[in-house]
Formats: C-alpha cells, sequence, structure tokens
C-alpha cells in the first residue's frame, strides 16, 4: 500500500461515517410532524368494533364479536389480527384495551432491518415491504411490544403488523379503526394535538385518570399514545422499557462498526508501510556507508 492508496483508504472511511451524521442532521432539520392516536381507554366499552373494521379493511380473519368470547382470555395481535382488544380486571373494575402496533417514533423494528424492509415513513407509519425482505425476523426480536408476527404456514410468508392504515392516510382518510369506533375512544392526528389534548383531559378530571400518558417518552415515545384511569401494569402494559429508544442503544456501535472493519485495518496497513520504508532508508544508508 503506498501513500495514495492510504489516503483513499482513510478517505473511504470518512465517507462511511459522514452519511450518518448527515442523516442526524438531517432529521433534526426535519419540520413535519408525526401522526398518531390518542387511546382513551377510560371510554372503551370493548365493542371490538376496531377489530371488525380493521379486518375487514385488510382481508384479515373477522371475529365474531357477539358470540366468539375473545374477551375470556388475553390475547395477542397476529398475522390474522393486526388489532385485538382484552378485558382487564382492575382495582377500579373492567378495563377494556386495544392493542396494536405502537409506531416507535425510533422503531427498534427499523433499526435491526438490514435492508429497510421495515420502514419509517415520514408521516409517522411504520410499514413493512415485501419486495425487500430477506425473511430474518430480526425486526420480531427487536420489537420491544412483541407486535411484528410472521406468516409460519405460509409459502411465502411476510411479517405482518399494523401500519396504522398507511395507504387511506395517504388519500386523506383516518385509519379504519379509528373511523369505526363509535365511542371516540380513538383519536388521530398529530402527536402535538394529542398531547394538548391528553393533557388537557388529565388537568381537567385529575381524579380520572392516572397521571402519565404512556406512549410519550416510552421507549422513547410512540405513535399511539393512551391514557388510563388505573396503573398501567394493570391493564398488560410494560412499564419497564425506560425513556430512550432501543436504537439509541447500539447507535454508537453501528457508527464504530465502519471504522473497525476499514480504519483499523487501514491504520495498521499505513504503519506497516512506513515501517517498511524507514527499512528500506536504512538498509540503503548501510549500503552507502560499505
Amino acid at each position: 500500500m503506498d501513500r495514495r492508496q492510504f489516503l483513499a483508504t482513510t478517505a473511504t472511511v470518512a465517507a462511511a461515517v459522514l452519511p450518518l451524521k448527515k442523516a442526524k442532521a438531517a432529521d433534526a432539520k426535519e419540520t413535519k410532524e408525526f401522526v398518531g392516536v390518542l387511546v382513551d381507554t377510560t371510554r372503551c366499552i370493548g365493542c371490538r368494533s376496531c377489530e371488525v373494521a380493521c379486518s375487514e379493511t385488510w382481508g384479515n380473519f373477522v371475529p365474531d364479536v357477539k358470540s366468539d368470547n375473545a374477551l375470556e382470555s388475553r390475547r395477542d395481535t397476529s398475522e390474522k389480527q393486526f388489532t385485538v382488544v382484552n378485558r382487564f380486571n382492575t382495582e377500579k373494575g373492567e378495563v377494556f384495551v386495544k392493542r396494536q402496533c405502537m409506531h416507535c417514533w425510533q422503531a427498534a423494528c427499523v433499526s435491526m432491518c438490514l435492508v429497510n424492509a421495515m420502514f419509517k415513513t415520514k408521516e409517522g407509519p411504520v410499514t413493512w415491504n415485501g419486495d425487500k425482505c430477506l425473511g430474518c425476523r430480526f425486526c420480531m426480536v427487536a420489537c420491544p411490544f412483541d407486535i411484528p408476527k410472521a406468516e409460519y404456514h405460509s409459502w411465502n410468508p411476510r411479517i405482518m403488523k399494523c401500519h396504522m392504515c398507511y395507504e387511506r392516510l395517504q388519500a386523506g382518510k383516518k385509519p379504519a379503526c379509528v373511523e369505526a369506533c363509535p365511542t371516540d375512544t380513538l383519536m388521530f392526528g398529530q402527536k402535538r394535538e394529542l398531547m394538548e389534548v391528553a393533557r388537557h383531559r388529565i388537568y381537567n378530571h385529575p381524579d380520572k385518570y392516572v397521571h402519565h400518558i404512556y406512549g410519550e417518552n416510552e421507549a422513547g415515545g410512540t405513535g399511539w399514545l393512551y391514557l388510563s384511569a388505573v396503573p398501567f401494569e394493570q391493564i398488560g402494559f410494560r412499564v419497564d422499557l425506560g425513556t430512550t429508544s432501543y436504537p439509541e442503544y447500539t447507535k454508537n456501535f453501528l457508527i464504530s462498526v465502519p471504522l473497525v472493519l476499514f480504519g483499523v485495518p487501514a491504520l495498521l496497513g499505513g504503519l506497516s508501510e512506513l515501517s517498511d520504508r524507514k527499512k528500506e532508508v536504512r538498509e540503503n544508508e548501510e549500503w552507502t556507508d560499505e
């Protein structure tokens, strides 16, 4: 490796790191606000209209909400149902809670996707592109809310989850579940506006709500926000996530990877070249003296 090659390799290392810094700067300049949904669990009556609307809109399994007794046991989302409603017996009686993808501000599933198949849109929803997916399922492992599900029994398995009806949003419509809710449990809008509504409700009814908005800061913040009359651990929410987004935990490592893969070999190669040059000069000087 001559001096020119050494400098070229060093420049390559810098080029590998620079896009990360530019991307961070671009994010800081982003002014478009993400959209989300506020869920007021004190208003939910467990009718499960959201489940039916979601399944009908996306061609999934449509539950028989009148006779399937699904509320008798706690359920999780699946590849055939992007949202489910569960019933919890709490210190203040029965509480019904809708569950779906939380659409994290800095989504762990997106950060773990090697080919950008799991994608955070500029509007906020986290979507999935099957044309890019490698089938590694790292997104399933990364999600702190255990949401992405794989079609294990399909010959061409997909990763299935709520994508906040992104196609409907692009057409100027609300998510199907929000539109179908008969009790205004669900409110769609920009996060800033939703936070104002949530704070207003807590301020005006301090005895009705727990003084916490779930999703404001959990795991760095999420697109779905929740209000509750009881502590969130009583209605099935994780309360151990902290306020740091999951990608932040690995950011420094990911930035250092190009330096390890390219910078260290380049540095060692350069030092080796300099050492060989010094040895060559020293041998020439000894030969001249003789």
